[in-house]
């Protein structure tokens, strides 16, 4: 037998889940885990004040969540979604599997057993962990659900924010609507956990106004990919979200895909992935701003190239076409609803046409937060990039402070804006990527976790202070000494 017959048959078996949730509760025990609440009670207008409300009940919201109950911060989530299809992963996103490497701890929070091995192991053993290649999609999710479970995470859902307003007096005050009406909460801090088009939404380029609502889609769209049956189709993009609209609309039986690219080549390398390292990590936050501006920029002028796995997912498709060095010019609807796209080189009939264009911080896209937009500094306010290195994305991107708040564009505009924390993918410019993805989002949490707590045991010190004087549990009884004469016996 050789070395790798012995290890696979002597790779232990699947120890199950219930044994993993012990291990873990084991030790959260050991850690004295969650942490035990510290902080103010408060009531204003009559109504509990909770410390931190989290809106977003995705993998960063959870993330978030577990932080700061660690530290003994109480806190809630709202998420808009049914429970257990929070995030795109059982929604919208369309890929086979997860683009990061699957040794990625994600989430876990420096705890080996709440990490997706963990879960994965403790079902499927060793050997199929070896085996595999990269997370599938829905089995992520899967194990999401399964986190929010074993951590026992207080996730409202069906709770849609209609309103953001922080006020002078310390609090801000949420609006909801859920299945039981629309209510107000308020809480001393937010943290926005809405991930990756958290502050605005799809990019659609100006062609889209040309075109019936019916025969386009964005790529992160609600779509019965089904209905592409027999049609021609048409997707603007060679990223990875290209690939996998391209590719689901192959599988669904498409007559046709065509994937209009303007690029004369797919870029090849990864510069993201790159630049990551526990140095960039903690380190982005305290650089100068044209260093932060000048890394962000480049990965993002590289681009990031689709996943091999999802390109050749539409490659082994005959009727699939990659069509390099396309630009459309002008677009035509012809009476029967065929679209005429005019391209650089030459016509192009299509029966749909998907958008693979990614996203944009728009405040105008998210109704929620109008009442802070209009006083939110962002990095346009603050820096002006050298000629060459102009980039929308970070110049619309929120300029934030160290535990990710918001700033006042005009100080004094809106008193009670910093007590609302950026967490999700915008805050790349300003913290790096430990908000939005997966493999830096638990120092991220920590990271904002332990600057809510800093600053909620400052403002509060004189309440920290007196309970300081008033602690009167005693070490001694008085009774293990007895006190000695000064005179020492002859």
């Amino acid at each position: 037998m050789d070395n790798t017959q012995a290890t696979t048959s002597s790779a232990p078996s699947p120890v199950g889940l219930a044994a993993l949730e012990a291990r873990l509760r084991q030790d959260l025990e050991w850690l004295a885990l969650p942490g035990k609440s510290w902080t103010a009670t408060l009531e204003r207008d009559g109504q509990p004040v909770i410390d931190v409300a989290i809106i977003g009940g995705g993998q960063a919201g959870m993330a978030a969540s577990v932080a700061l109950s660690h530290l003994g911060i109480p806190n809630v989530i709202y998420d808009q979604s049914p429970k257990d299809f929070e995030g795109p992963w059982a929604t919208t996103a369309r890929m086979e599997t997860l683009r990061s490497p699957k040794t990625l701890t994600g989430p876990a929070l420096g705890f080996p057993a709440l990490t997706f091995r963990a879960w994965f192991e403790a079902q499927f053993g060793l050997a199929a962990w070896d085996a595999l290649d990269k997370i599938p999609r829905l089995q992520w999710m899967d194990y999401l659900r399964w986190f929010r479970r074993v951590m026992q995470l207080d996730i409202r859902n069906e709770h849609r924010v209609l309103a953001v307003q922080p006020r002078a007096d310390g609090i801000v005050a949420l609006k909801l609507q859920s299945p039981a009406g629309e209510s107000t909460v308020l809480a001393r801090r937010v943290v926005v956990a809405t991930g990756r088009d958290g502050l605005g939404g799809a990019y659609l380029p100006p062609l889209v106004q040309q075109l019936p609502r019916d025969r386009w889609a964005h790529s992160s769209d609600l779509l019965d990919y089904a209905s592409l049956k027999g049609r021609r189709v048409g997707v603007i993009g060679g990223g990875a979200s290209a690939m996998d609209s391209a590719a689901t609309a192959l599988e669904e039986g498409a007559a046709r895909v065509d994937l209009l690219i303007r690029r004369k080549d797919l870029p090849r390398i990864n510069k993201g992935k790159g630049s990551g390292s526990p140095g960039l990590v903690n380190g982005h936050l305290h650089l100068p701003d044209a260093w932060k501006w000048r890394i962000r920029h480049y990965v993002n002028a590289q681009q990031v190239p689709p996943p091999s796995g999802s390109t050749r997912r539409v490659s082994r498709f005959a009727n699939a076409r990659f069509l390099l060095g396309t630009a459309i010019e002008a677009v035509e609807v012809k009476q029967d609803g065929t679209l005429l796209l005019q391209t650089n080189r030459g016509p192009l009939e299509l029966d749909f046409l998907f958008f693979s264009t990614g996203f944009k911080i728009d405040w105008s896209l998210r109704a929620e937060f109008k009442d802070i937009a209009p006083h939110i500094l962002n990095w346009s306010d603050r820096y002006t990039p050298p000629a060459g290195e102009e980039d929308q994305e970070l110049a619309d991107s929120p300029y934030l402070g160290p535990v990710f708040e918001f700033q006042q564009k005009t100080p004094g505009s809106l008193p009670g804006l910093e007590r609302i924390h950026c967490f999700c993918y915008p805050a790349a410019a300003s913290h790096g990527t430990v908000s939005g993805d997966i493999p830096a989002i638990s120092d991220g949490a920590y990271r904002l976790a332990q600057g809510i707590a800093a600053l909620m045991y400052s403002e509060d010190v004189e309440y920290h202070y007196r309970n300081i004087q008033s602690y009167e549990e005693p070490e001694l009884e008085g009774d293990e000494w007895t006190e000695s004469p000064w005179e020492l016996p002859a």
